[in-house]
């Protein structure tokens, strides 16, 4: 059955850092895949011009994966606090409604404050009602180097329960990655291409295949 997956970016390229390899087997497979990115490097923290470039190279990413839509809510990344809660819930419950998904990945709530807030409205925007029935799996994904700094027992540890193998779909993610050409910096960066085969390598040999992405689920039915 050919399903609708909905994947939701705090910023451009957090898809692609925790789903990339997911992302393009789920397309390779016939299913239909929209991204959310949600915020993104605007004013006043960041200019104009830098977001548009991280715009394009979203697309050329998500051209590489095989994403089918892509949505930009052009919210300025870092304020998303001063949204009121309502507000930011309505916007990323409107393309809930829209795409119906049967599939939900979004972000774990690690270090970085958008990704906990829009965790949290995810969660609201995904309840079992409405256009949440649709869903049959919600699932958080991990976050290269957000989700690896959190204060390990303090704040909650990224501990997963599901790892799809991404043995035959990493070389597109590696490549996408790429296209992000501001915003992945050269090794030994966190983010850097080399980091993110090592956690795929880690992620897929913990469950017997050669590279892997995790998940935590949050929610499945059948």
């Amino acid at each position: 059955m050919k399903k609708r997956i909905l994947v939701i970016a705090p910023h451009p390229d957090d898809e692609i850092l925790g789903a990339g390899g997911t992302i393009a087997k789920y397309a390779k497979n016939g299913h239909d895949v929209t991204i959310l990115t949600v915020a993104g490097h605007l004013p006043p923290l960041y200019t104009e011009e830098a977001y548009q470039q991280t715009v394009e190279e979203a697309k050329i990413a998500h051209s590489i994966v095989g994403v089918q839509t892509s949505v930009f809510l052009d919210l300025p990344a870092t304020t998303l606090g001063q949204i009121p809660v309502h507000e930011l819930n309505g916007k990323i419950a409107k393309t809930i409604e829209d795409v119906e998904p049967h599939i939900l990945l979004f972000p774990y709530p690690d270090r970085h404050v958008d990704h906990r807030i829009i965790f949290e409205s995810t969660m609201v925007g995904a309840r079992p009602v409405k256009a949440g029935k649709s869903i049959e799996l919600l699932a958080a994904y991990e976050t290269l180097s957000e989700t690896h700094w959190n204060a390990a027992h303090i704040e909650p540890n990224f501990t997963p329960n599901w790892t799809v193998d991404i043995t035959d779909y990493v070389d597109q993610k590696m490549k996408a990655l790429s296209a992000y050409a501001s915003q992945i910096p050269p090794f030994p960066g966190p983010r850097s291409v080399e980091a993110i085969d090592a956690l795929a390598k880690f992620r897929g040999t913990q469950a017997g295949f050669a590279y892997g992405e995790s998940f935590h689920i949050v929610r499945m039915s059948t």
